[in-house]
């Protein structure tokens, strides 16, 4: 017999996870480095019996370390269990009209997905033949809301900040995500714009420049009242997502910044070196300012690259069911020798 009321939708397809010993990791974007000294001494100093109790609701030690990093004040953050987390109750919070919410075609898969799991009406917004976000594409139409990820993924493009700026003020009637999982390679952030207006909410991770992928923590970041509205709709769902480990590590990695802001600008050398290397090849390389890059290789379909560098344990991400990004490859970058390996490779298949 057939069940009445059973949810039918298509799933996020995350990168794989591969448990090889002696392989190259570069197709999740996870951080080349490990966390920070920090973090692993607040980790080794954990005080396990403090786990009989629920954590904080508030995750105010960690809020007031994020708001003195940020020059925000403390009543301006959200705190979850990633900002996969925050994303999700944004979307729940604050697209509930009858309008399209706008986002581009190519961009994070999981925009499309919360939009069908919570019933919110959607529109995609195409790319240029660039793959650049159209300003004017978000302006003086009807919608529900507009999310942006800046830097782009899996593009990697940035946008200039007045003309996201542009968008915001265009559409001071709905809330403006921005979704910033990887301004700390190269970007210039949106935390300015708040300032000005009350539309605009910002998502950030500690699992891409922070090495804390396995941590699960993520933030967000808006006016008091936007953040007043995701506060009760998480209160209502999970109001404990922030566990007492990860928001001890999230603290002392934000505590740590300057080791951050060191090792990412190492990973940002080495994607520039990298994305050198591959034109040199005859690769096309799209322009990055995160911590990978998306390139359609010269001489070979993407998916026979793709298999053939797994062939040799290095896993890079292929997105065989994305249309225009079917000849491309997406890969995180590694340390500086992970990188020149896969050069190397690369070269050996070209003779």
């Amino acid at each position: 017999m057939t069940m009445k009321g059973l949810r039918q939708i298509k799933p996020y397809v995350a990168g794989a996870q591969p448990q090889e010993k002696k392989m190259i990791k570069i197709n999740t974007n996870e951080n080349a480095f490990p966390p920070s000294p920090g973090v692993l001494q607040a980790l080794a100093a954990f005080d396990g019996q403090s786990l009989r109790q629920y954590s904080s609701l508030e995750n105010n030690i960690l809020r007031d370390k994020l708001a003195e990093n940020l020059g925000v004040k403390r009543n301006q953050l959200i705190v979850g269990n990633g900002s996969d987390d925050i994303l999700a109750l944004a979307f729940v919070s604050f697209f509930n009209s009858d309008d399209a919410v706008l986002f581009p075609d190519i961009t994070y898969g999981f925009y499309k997905v919360w939009a069908d799991l919570f019933r919110i009406p959607f529109e995609e917004v195409p790319l240029s033949d660039e793959f650049e976000i159209v300003t004017t594409d978000y302006k003086n139409r009807v919608n529900g809301g507009i999310v942006i990820a800046n830097p782009n993924a899996p593009t990697g493009i940035f946008k200039d900040l007045s003309e996201v700026e542009a968008i915001v003020a265009a559409n001071q009637d709905v809330v403006v995500i921005i979704d910033e999982a990887y301004i700390a390679f190269g970007g210039e952030s949106a935390l300015p714009l708040l300032e000005q207006y009350d539309n605009v909410f910002i998502t950030r991770t500690f699992s891409k420049d922070a090495a804390l992928a396995g941590l699960r923590v993520g933030y967000g970041i808006g006016s008091p009242k936007l953040i007043s509205v995701i506060n009760a709709v998480k209160n209502a769902y999970n109001p404990y997502s922030v566990d007492l480990i990860a928001e001890a590590l999230a603290t002392a990695a934000v505590e740590d910044i300057h080791y951050y802001e060191r090792v990412n600008a190492e990973i940002s050398e080495t994607r520039d070196w990298f994305s050198a290397e591959l034109r040199a090849l005859g690769f096309e390389v799209l322009p990055s300012l995160t911590n990978f890059v998306l390139t359609k290789p010269a001489g070979i379909a993407a998916e026979s690259l793709f298999e053939f560098l797994q062939s040799k344990q290095i896993y890079v991400r292929y997105f065989s069911d994305k249309g225009r990004l079917s000849n491309y490859l997406r890969m995180s970058i590694g340390t500086q020798a992970e990188m020149a390996k896969v050069i190397q490779v690369i070269g050996e298949l070209f003779g």
